[in-house]
């Protein structure tokens, strides 16, 4: 986000990546910088980090931020798990992260592009998901509360309208407010999430 607000690299990406960074030309500086419209923000989960040692060998990505991520605090998950081995069901952090966008990168607009909670495929119609309204309801309450407190959210997107083919995970997992059956046709059935957000966006 920071070349997008500012046309530079934070400095600590600098000081972390170094000469493995790209670097922008005068002319991409100034395409950059300033460059959006509104923020797409996507959020499903949150994590504990901590600072670790930086990596000398076999730098990538995933090493360049010197810090080491958990979903447990003292032996205490920071919510509960989902389907997905990375996603932990963690409300409050949506706030938190819109707050700090607003502070950080002069309170631009957001829209929330995806936001939601998956379950096993386990070959049964399971229509009865209590817990991704309950999913729903908590973080659009937290997203409420950003907006309370002059976050500028202008729309938000539910993942996902069907059940998909979910990126590595494939069909082991189901995202959808409404359930698809791979088996026969690709038969759609709405959820109980489905009718919960009906009446909601009808409210």
């Amino acid at each position: 986000m920071e070349p997008l607000y500012s046309g530079a690299y934070p400095a600590v990406m600098v000081k972390n990546v170094g000469k493995r960074l790209p670097k922008f030309s005068r002319r991409q500086y100034l395409m950059v910088k300033g460059s959006y419209d509104f923020i797409g923000l996507n959020y499903y989960t949150g994590y504990y980090a901590t600072n670790s040692p930086c990596q000398k060998v076999n730098l990538s990505a995933l090493t360049d931020s010197c810090s080491t991520y958990t979903p447990k605090r003292n032996g205490v998950l920071i919510g509960p798990k989902a389907a997905s081995d990375w996603l932990y069901i963690y409300p409050r952090g949506i706030q938190d992260l819109l707050e700090y966008i607003k502070k950080k990168f002069n309170d631009p607009i957001i829209y929330i592009t995806e936001n939601g909670v998956d379950e096993v495929n386990d070959g049964t119609k399971s229509l009865d998901d209590k817990f991704r309204i309950n999913y729903f309801r908590q973080h659009l309450l937290y997203i409420q509360k950003a907006i309370r407190n002059g976050v500028k959210v202008k729309g938000y997107f539910a993942w996902s309208f069907l059940d998909d083919f979910e990126g590595i995970d494939g069909h082991t997992v189901r995202f959808g407010m409404i359930y698809v059956d791979y088996k026969n046709g690709l038969k759609r059935y709405y959820k109980r999430s489905a009718l919960w957000f009906k009446t909601f966006l009808h409210q």
